[in-house]
C-alpha cells in the first residue's frame, strides 16, 4: 500500500497554513505583577521588599506553598506573619501578591471534621469538598441587624444554669487558673446540644497534641463529634497560624448563623492566642506596653469577640454564642487580658482552685461569677427557684468560715450551713454527664422545700439520683410548661414537690431508724 504524495503534501500545507494564521492575529498580553523579595527570615516573620501595592492583611505567597499575611505596611518594607514552615524560607526568595485577604473554607462538609485554620484536614478522612470559602476577618452584624437575647442555651450543668445561665447570642468568659476544669465546661456545654439543634465550634489554640487528642475522642464517643467542627493549632505550630485560629473558626461558625442557625463556638484558650500575638508584635519591632503586650490586644479581641450575636429576623434569626476561655495565673483575675476579657464579655463564670482541691466539681465560684444577659433569657422555671438558691448558698459560704474555726453557732446558723451543705453537694456533677432539664428542676424545687435537710451527707449522691430518677414521673403536662410557661403555678410546684418528697422517702433518718420487719405508720 502507498501514499500518494501529492494527498500528504496537501495536508501538510493545510496544516501550516492554519497555524500561520493563528500566529499571526496571536497578540501577547502583557500583565504586570509585582515580585518581592525576602530580606530577612526570623521566628514566624520575614521582611520582604519590593512589593509597593500590597496592603494591609494581603495574603502574600512565597516558595513551597508558604503563605504569610503583609502585617507591617513600611515604605520600605513589609512585615510578614509566616502561616507555614519558615525553616524553608531564605533570604532573596521571591514574594508573590495574591490580590486576596485570608480566608477559609466553610459548609455542612466541615461538620464531623477535624481542621487546621487553613482549612486543610487533620484527620485522615480525606480532602475537604466545599463550594464557599469566607474571609477570615469578617466586620461584626450591625446594632439594628441584631436582636435580644431571648432563649437559653442549656449547658446541662446545675451549677451554670440555675445561677450563671447563658443566652444564645452572648459572650460568656470561662476563667481560672491552670487544671480547673475550665475546657471540662466547654466539653459539657458541646455534649448537651446533642438534642438541641445547636451547632458546636471548638477552636483549640496552641494547645498539646495529646489535650487535643483526647478532646476528640471524647466527642466522637460522646457522640458529639457529628454536629461539631474542631479547628486546631499545636504548641509547636507557627505564630501565625495559632493567631488567625479564632477568626477562622468564627467565619465557619458564621456560616451556619447566617444559614438561621443556633451555633456555639469556644475558644481554649486566648491566653494563647494574646501570646502569640504578643511574640509576632515584639518580632515585628511594634512597641509593647503593660506586660510586652501592645497596645492593641484589646481590639484584636474585641473584634473577634463582637462576631457573636444574635441576628434579627430580616437576617435569618441565627445566634453565635462564645464561651471563650482564660487561663489566669494565681487566681490573679485583675490581669491585663483577663481584665480586657471581662469587659468585653456579658459575663464570666469563675473556677476556683480551692473548690477543686475539695472536689467540689465543677469547681463554680458563685461569688465571683456573674451573668449580665442569661437571666433574661433563663427559663421561669429556674428563675422561680434561683433567688433562694443563690441567698441561701452565700449565706453558707459567709458562715461556714466561721464554723471551720469551732465558733459557736446558733440553731439558725446551723441550719444554714446544714443546708448549704446539701446545696453544695447537688450542684457537684461528674465530668461529661450533663442533667437534663426536668432533672435539674425537680432536683432545684425539692432543695427550695428543704427536702434534702435530712439526708444525711453521705447519702446526697445517692438521694440527688433518686430525684434525678423520679423526673420521669412528673405529669407529661407540667413538663411541657417547662419550655412555654411564663412562670410555673402553686399546683404545678406542689405536684414536682411531691414527685420529689416520694423519691426521697427512703433517705430520711426515720427511714433508716426503723427497725427490720416493721412497717412504718
Amino acid at each position: 500500500m502507498t501514499i500518494q504524495s501529492g494527498g500528504l503534501q496537501t495536508a501538510f500545507d493545510s496544516a501550516f497554513a492554519g497555524i500561520s494564521q493563528v500566529r499571526d492575529t496571536y497578540t501577547a498580553q502583557l500583565t504586570l505583577r509585582e515580585v518581592g523579595t525576602i530580606i530577612s527570615v526570623t521566628t514566624g516573620i520575614a521582611k520582604v521588599a519590593g512589593l509597593p501595592g500590597v496592603g494591609s492583611d494581603e495574603l502574600l505567597q512565597f516558595p513551597g506553598d508558604i503563605f504569610g499575611i503583609a502585617f507591617n505596611v513600611d515604605a520600605d518594607e513589609i512585615g510578614v506573619v509566616l502561616l507555614g514552615d519558615y525553616a524553608l524560607l531564605n533570604a532573596g526568595d521571591q514574594v508573590l501578591r495574591t490580590g486576596r485577604v485570608m480566608d477559609v473554607a466553610v459548609g455542612d462538609a466541615l461538620l464531623g471534621r477535624v481542621i487546621d485554620p487553613l482549612g486543610r484536614p487533620l484527620d485522615g478522612n480525606g480532602a475537604l469538598m466545599t463550594e464557599m470559602r469566607l474571609p477570615i476577618e469578617r466586620p461584626a452584624a450591625a446594632i439594628m441587624d441584631r436582636a435580644p437575647v431571648t432563649v437559653p442555651l442549656q449547658t446541662g450543668l446545675k451549677v451554670v444554669d440555675a445561677m450563671i445561665p447563658i443566652g444564645r447570642g452572648q459572650r460568656e468568659l470561662i476563667l481560672g487558673d491552670r487544671q480547673t476544669g475550665k475546657t471540662a465546661i466547654a466539653l459539657d456545654t458541646i455534649l448537651n446540644q446533642r438534642d438541641n439543634d445547636v451547632v458546636c465550634v471548638y477552636c483549640a489554640i496552641g494547645q498539646r497534641a495529646s489535650a487535643v487528642a483526647k478532646t476528640v475522642a471524647v466527642l466522637r464517643e460522646q457522640g458529639a463529634l457529628a454536629y461539631t467542627v474542631v479547628v486546631v493549632t499545636e504548641g509547636n505550630d507557627p505564630p501565625g497560624r495559632t493567631y488567625i485560629a479564632p477568626y477562622a473558626a468564627t467565619s465557619i461558625a458564621e456560616y451556619f448563623m447566617e444559614a438561621g442557625r443556633d451555633v456555639l463556638i469556644v475558644y481554649d484558650d486566648l491566653t494563647q492566642h494574646a501570646r502569640a500575638y504578643r511574640e509576632l508584635s515584639l518580632l515585628l519591632r511594634r512597641p509593647p506596653g503593660r506586660e510586652a503586650f501592645p497596645g492593641d490586644i484589646f481590639y484584636i479581641h474585641s473584634r473577634l469577640l463582637e462576631r457573636s450575636t444574635h441576628l434579627s429576623k430580616e437576617r435569618g434569626g441565627g445566634s453565635l454564642t462564645a464561651l471563650p476561655i482564660i487561663e489566669t495565673e494565681a487566681q490573679n483575675i485583675s490581669a491585663y487580658i483577663p481584665t480586657n476579657l471581662i469587659s468585653i464579655t456579658d459575663g464570666q463564670i469563675y473556677l476556683s482552685p480551692s473548690l477543686f482541691e475539695l472536689g467540689v466539681l465543677p469547681a463554680v465560684d458563685v461569688g465571683k461569677s456573674v451573668s449580665r444577659v442569661g437571666g433574661k433569657a433563663q427559663r421561669a422555671t429556674y428563675r422561680a427557684v434561683a433567688g433562694d438558691l443563690k441567698l441561701g448558698y452565700a449565706q453558707f459560704e459567709e458562715l461556714e468560715t466561721f464554723a471551720r474555726f469551732g465558733a459557736r453557732l446558733d440553731d439558725d446558723s446551723r441550719k444554714i450551713i446544714e443546708h448549704g451543705q446539701r446545696i453544695r453537694a447537688c450542684l457537684k456533677q461528674p465530668e461529661f454527664s450533663p442533667v437534663a432539664v426536668p432533672a435539674q428542676i425537680i432536683t432545684l424545687l425539692a432543695l427550695s422545700a428543704g427536702l434534702f435537710d435530712q439526708v444525711p451527707l453521705e447519702r446526697m449522691t445517692a438521694a440527688e439520683q433518686a430525684a434525678k430518677d423520679a423526673a420521669e414521673h412528673i405529669p407529661q403536662d407540667v413538663r411541657a410548661r417547662f419550655e412555654t410557661a411564663k412562670k410555673l403555678s402553686d399546683e404545678d410546684r406542689t405536684t414536682i414537690v411531691d414527685v420529689a418528697r416520694t423519691a426521697l422517702a427512703s433517705f430520711q433518718p426515720a427511714a433508716q431508724a426503723t427497725p427490720p420487719g416493721k412497717v412504718r405508720p
